[in-house]
């Protein structure tokens, strides 16, 4: 396994990592922003201790295993889109942990991302993490899961965060809520 030190996670605050998507997106999902380790492979949810693949592939939402802590390949991500999935981020910029982040930037990303459905056309939205939603979309009492309305023409959920730093969610329990919205976007 690839190993980094501090210093060299370091030099990757600020990197951006690119959005992965298709011709054929139909469910978005969001992080909040790439932490140091996503930044230094390029690769969404990369960090050793994050669940995010492992909870699509017990959900059936991939049916291929990846593991993205070196990166992911040119046939995950192929397999990834091919499967009408997309990724991005409210805020672009990597920061060592999410609270590193203004409630201006995660309301500006919140416009980008916005911008982005309505361009994009996604069935379904799905932002990983209550409380940068609460904070992006200045909806202090929302609650986890579908949420009223429409967001850019989308159906918008919101749904646990996979980091590790979320340690009471499991691969098993994000499996399960990651499946809703993926069964109202067709994936399942």
């Amino acid at each position: 396994m690839v190993a980094f030190t501090r210093a060299e996670l370091d030099a990757f605050r600020d990197t951006e990592v690119p959005d992965l998507y298709g011709e054929d997106l139909r469910l978005l999902f969001v992080g909040i922003n790439p932490g140091l380790w996503t930044a230094a492979v390029q690769t969404h949810f990369a960090h050793p201790s994050n669940r995010f693949y492992p909870a699509l592939y017990a959900a059936g939402i991939i049916t291929e295993p990846i593991d993205p802590v070196t990166g992911m390949t040119a046939a995950d991500r192929e397999h990834f889109t091919g499967r009408g999935l997309g990724l991005t981020n409210l805020v672009r910029r990597a920061t060592a942990r999410a609270d590193e982040l203004s409630p201006a930037e995660l309301r500006e990303g919140g416009k980008r991302l916005h911008a982005f459905v309505v361009e994009r056309k996604p069935a379904v939205v799905a932002v990983a993490g209550i409380t940068a939603y609460r904070s992006a979309f200045k909806v202090p009492a929302a609650k986890p899961g579908r949420q009223p309305g429409v967001f850019g023409g989308a159906v918008l959920w919101v749904v646990p965060n996979p980091s590790g730093l979320n340690a009471h969610e499991t691969a098993a329990s994000l499996a399960a809520a990651y499946a809703e919205p993926a069964r109202e976007a067709g994936v399942l």
